[in-house]
């Protein structure tokens, strides 16, 4: 049940939109254009491989980097459990700087929603029963806090006939980690319950360790980019509650 004193804040990729495919398809192209070894399209294994990978990125130009290892041989399993050291590893390797990736990134998905929105609207399908979930919360409650651009999120969600007020997407362009936008909202909203909706173990653990945000109530999303390991070591913790399905009724401690 919604009240006036609940605020919902919710990450995009992974909780309302299944964002891996368009994602691996981008780094992809991205990674053509600074090594000419590989071929334009991407191989059907990589593409397993990387929805296989896509639990531990946090950022999408880190998609690129990916998309590389991966073509040259990897292991996915390797990948996984030394994420951080792998890819700083490729990024001193081929010198290679973090704001030149995300530029190119995200002019290559501007190109593509220039030239085929609605291809590029088909790669970004959102989860099934989410759109209901957002529909129920009122837009002045309605929150999204994603590493992912702003003005991907918007034309999503529009083409979606999704509303949200563009003030209230905290993305990509804020320059600020999650904790901060939810202590930001915290002071901005004094009065108010914030529940935080997120699909990544490690950002909730973030929230955990920061004590300013003791009073977040804190959701897995189990359908997101997450592990097995992931989702029983959320089960084990008391400060997280695990959500299996986009449901207003599963949020119980609304």
């Amino acid at each position: 049940m919604v009240t006036e004193n609940k605020l919902y804040a919710l990450d995009f990729d992974g909780v309302i939109c299944d964002s891996a495919i368009e994602t691996g398809i981008t780094g992809w192209q991205v990674a053509t254009q600074l090594w000419h070894d590989m071929p334009k399209d991407l191989p059907e294994q990589i593409m397993i491989d990387f929805r296989y990978v896509r639990p531990v990125m946090e950022t999408g130009f880190e998609a690129i980097l990916i998309c590389r290892l991966l073509f040259e041989g990897l292991n996915p399993d390797l990948l996984m459990s030394d994420f951080s050291r792998q890819i700083d590893a490729i990024l001193s390797r081929d010198q290679l700087d973090t704001t030149e990736l995300k530029k190119r990134f995200g002019e290559y998905r501007d190109n593509w929603i220039e030239n085929d929105f609605s291809g590029w609207i088909k790669m970004n399908p959102l989860y099934t029963g989410i759109d209901k979930l957002l529909q129920q919360i009122p837009l002045s409650q309605l929150f999204i806090i994603t590493t992912k651009q702003e003005r991907f999120v918007r034309a999503i969600l529009q083409a979606n006939q999704v509303d949200i007020i563009p003030t209230h997407i905290y993305g990509l362009d804020r320059k600020l980690k999650k904790p901060q936008i939810l202590n930001d909202l915290q002071q901005s909203h004094p009065q108010t319950t914030i529940l935080f909706i997120e699909d990544r173990l490690p950002t909730l653990l973030d929230v955990i360790h920061t004590p300013s945000l003791s009073n977040i109530q804190l959701y897995l999303a189990n359908w997101g980019y997450n592990t097995t390991h992931d989702m029983q070591a959320a089960r084990q913790n008391p400060r997280i509650n695990a959500l299996d399905t986009p449901s207003l009724s599963d949020l119980k401690y609304c």
